[in-house]
């Protein structure tokens, strides 16, 4: 891969798309492309269509997504299934017309069976049914897997789909309606603590078992995959170690200060009891996570703190 390689970063302005950004240009590459949602609709075909056929990129690297947490999914699941096919539909397919040699899909881990074996191996997919609460977003992530390896079997193009666990970083999402767990973690006991350190109340039971993964591990990960040619279509990618969600409470408490108490609302869906991903495959290639998590929290903690009075409430 050239160093000047035209690269288009599809949501380069999202934590994961920056995160990807940053990497790149720190590992030399100066040719990277970035439009936001307001100079290009990725839901738009027509757009997307003059946008191929004016930048010619010769890589993309797919980082758009509607995101949400339980609470979102829940709420909104048509918007879920259908604006992230049309984003990603667009994108795959104006890719291939393109003639863009390198595609970088990236999902999610909740495309796995939500009672699959665990760890979660690539081979699981489509082995039996979703986890209820997020089966929108799942399901429009599994077409674009299944387009990006059918694309592999039918036209030999190096288009590959990495799925990455539970991702947090700076970048995230803080907003309570919308946010995953761990960014709504965050700012759940902080607002607690600056009120004097009142009760925090969580959702489900706090027992299921989460693996978490820093967005600069992933972004080494894109770098990675893009930097070499791997001999499969889809790869997790992950830590490998899992934790309760209460033990988590308990850590993301530690590191913000917060003295109060933690109180849980077991009438909230808990979603899928454990979901650890095998990152074996990946390992094997000669990726490996770096990052620790209590070091990544204290990390986003510190930038949430730099940032919160310029944080944009995201609203459906």
């Amino acid at each position: 891969m050239n160093k000047n390689t035209k690269i288009y970063i599809a949501g380069h302005r999202g934590m994961v798309g920056s995160a990807i950004w940053r990497s790149l240009n720190s590992n030399g590459y100066t040719n990277l492309l970035g439009k936001s949602s307001s100079e290009l609709d990725l839901r738009d075909q027509t757009a997307v269509k003059d946008f191929f056929n004016s930048e010619k990129p010769e890589v993309v690297i797919d980082a758009a997504a509607r995101v949400g947490g339980i609470l979102a999914n829940s709420s909104f699941p048509y918007q879920f299934l259908m604006e992230n096919m049309l984003i990603q539909n667009n994108l795959i397919d104006f890719s291939l017309k393109s003639e863009v040699k390198k595609f970088i899909f990236l999902g999610s881990s909740c495309i796995y069976p939500k009672l699959a074996p665990q760890p979660l191996k690539e081979e699981y997919l489509l082995t039996s049914e979703l986890e209820p609460t997020n089966e929108w977003y799942a399901i429009a992530k599994i077409t674009g897997v299944k387009a990006c390896e059918a694309i592999r079997k039918q036209f030999g193009k190096d288009y590959i789909s990495l799925m990455p666990t539970n991702l947090y970083g700076p970048f995230d999402n803080f907003d309570l309606e919308t946010s995953h767990v761990m960014p709504a973690m965050i700012r759940k006991f902080h607002d607690a603590k600056m009120k004097g350190n009142e009760t925090v109340l969580l959702w489900g039971t706090g027992s299921p078992l989460r693996e978490f993964l820093h967005v600069t591990d992933l972004a080494k990960a894109v770098v990675f995959a893009l930097e070499n040619v791997l001999p499969d279509n889809l790869y997790n990618v992950g830590t490998g170690v899992d934790l309760s969600i209460f033990d988590l409470a308990k850590m993301i408490q530690e590191v913000v200060g917060h003295t109060g108490q933690i109180s849980w609302d077991s009438t909230k869906p808990d979603g899928s009891p454990r979901k650890l991903m095998d990152t074996s495959k990946m390992e094997a290639l000669g990726w490996k996570s770096r990052v620790s998590l209590k070091e990544g929290i204290s990390e986003t903690y510190d930038w949430f703190l730099e940032h919160q009075d310029s944080l944009k409430e995201v609203k459906i």
